[in-house]
C-alpha cells in the first residue's frame, strides 16, 4: 500500500520524499484531532480493574 501511494505522487524523488512525509503529517493529525477523541467517548476507560 506504501509502495502504491509512493508511485503515484507526482514529481521526481525530492519532490515525492517531502509529500510523503506531508501526507503521514496530514493522517496523523487526522487520527489525533477528529478519530481518536470520537472514539474515545465509546472506550471503557473509566472501568479499570487492575490492582485489586
Amino acid at each position: 500500500m506504501y509502495g502504491w501511494v509512493f508511485r503515484h505522487l507526482p514529481g521526481p524523488m525530492r519532490v515525492r520524499v517531502p509529500l510523503a512525509v506531508l501526507l503521514v503529517l496530514a493522517a496523523v493529525a487526522i487520527l489525533l484531532f477528529l478519530v481518536f477523541p470520537m472514539v474515545e467517548s465509546h472506550l471503557p476507560a473509566t472501568s479499570v480493574t487492575v490492582g485489586d
